[in-house]
């Protein structure tokens, strides 16, 4: 596994860029996509809660993962940050070749 995708959910937009554009600059990922509007449903405490949040997919190399944690860790709102990855299989060979450069 060479690649990753890694999702976050944030309190914000706001929120989300500051996350996207800290991980960006430091070459923890080369792309952000950040959906402005979700709804989710958790459990919390021990109570089922709904939030509206913001949702991050990034891409990264796998071997970035921690370093990408404790960078969301430092900058995120919540207690317990959602970061969580899964291996990019495949994909095309000039975005993967991009990818490659530019982290």
């Amino acid at each position: 596994m060479r690649f990753i995708v890694v999702f976050i959910t944030a309190s914000s937009k706001k929120e989300a860029q500051a996350i996207v554009s800290a991980l960006v600059k430091k070459k923890l990922a080369a792309c952000g996509n950040i959906i402005g509007s979700v709804d989710s449903m958790f459990i919390w405490k021990g109570k089922t809660e709904k939030a509206k949040e913001a949702l991050i997919i990034l891409k990264a190399r796998a071997g970035l993962f921690k370093r990408i944690v404790r960078e969301v860790e430092r900058l995120h709102s919540y207690d317990v940050p959602e970061i969580i990855a899964v291996p990019i299989i495949a994909g095309s060979k000039k975005y993967l070749e991009w990818l490659d450069v530019n982290v």
